[in-house]
């Protein structure tokens, strides 16, 4: 898929700018809503998938295994969206980065945490994230082992089921539970090595560090106010786009992990409470 060279833009104060088109608009409010009980319907068709430890003993037999888990929810979650917004388009590939061409597209992971599923553990989820010229415009992810639905819309806020979210007060990184998550199993020895290092300097200056899969259900929990940080190394739109407008609409610092502006053309990525992101900056900044 050809790409631009237009990138999604941050203010310089951390929080995701808002589309052009009315962010609050009625109809993308009625698009999120009919969004919501789409990723809820493809999530139902994954839980009936869910339970035993999927064995596989090569990468082929595992890709195979992911690839079905992806097709079950596509197949719900693309036409439904298709319906709404018969002009966006969809991106093809869920591990991309950088930045779209112009226009609507829907940025979706059918089974976010895939691997997760696969070893019949809870932490996955569904999402789907409308891009607009560049700009989130709003998410949707449902986390099937709470039943929970988290929503964002740029320039209107984010909620956790209609409630609204706001992350945490938290003012001292050394007293903050921080995470991070590794983007894919294949990456660059240089970015492994700068991960490793990374927790190994958090482990210094933060209470506790978590490290797990999926991204997005940290995000989750930033913005939910239960996380005071995360941050990644690498990564794609889709695993990076819902938490980071999410994270934004709450009230979190949304850059780079040295303070810079972030775009999913961006080699990092950190989220955290505005009382501990300069901190964080500086720790990851090492």
């Amino acid at each position: 898929m050809p790409e631009s060279t237009q990138t999604t833009g941050t203010a310089t104060d951390g929080a995701l700018t808002t589309p052009g088109t009315a962010a609050g608009s009625a109809s993308d409010a009625e698009l999120l809503a009919e969004t919501v009980d789409a990723v809820r319907a493809a999530a139902a068709v994954l839980r009936e998938r869910f339970g035993d430890v999927v064995p596989y003993r090569t990468r082929e037999e595992l890709m195979r295994a992911l690839a079905v888990n992806d097709e079950a929810a596509l197949g719900v979650l693309r036409p439904r969206l298709a319906l709404l917004r018969p002009d966006a388009r969809f991106v093809e590939d869920e591990l991309a980065g950088g930045a779209l061409p112009p226009g609507e597209w829907w940025v979706l992971d059918p089974a976010e945490g895939n691997v997760n599923h696969l070893h019949a553990l809870p932490e996955w989820a569904v999402t789907a994230t409308l891009v607009r010229d560049n700009q989130p415009v709003f998410t949707a992810v449902h986390v099937p082992s709470t039943g929970e639905t988290y929503t964002a819309l740029a320039g209107a806020g984010a909620e956790l089921d209609g409630r609204p979210l706001r992350v945490s007060g938290a003012d001292d990184l050394g007293l903050s539970l921080v995470a991070t998550s590794q983007a894919r199993p294949d990456e660059a020895d240089e970015v492994v090595r700068r991960t490793g290092s990374s927790i190994t300097a958090m482990l210094f200056d933060a209470l506790v560090v978590r490290t797990s899969v999926p991204a997005t259900l940290h995000l989750l929990n930033v913005a939910a106010g239960r996380i005071d940080a995360f941050w990644q190394f690498s990564g794609a739109r889709a695993d990076l786009l819902p938490g980071a407008l999410l994270v934004s609409e709450a009230g979190g610092r949304v850059s780079d992990t040295e303070g810079r502006p972030w775009t999913p053309e961006s080699e990092s990525f950190l989220a955290a409470a505005p009382g501990v992101h300069a901190q964080a900056v500086t720790t990851l900044s090492r």
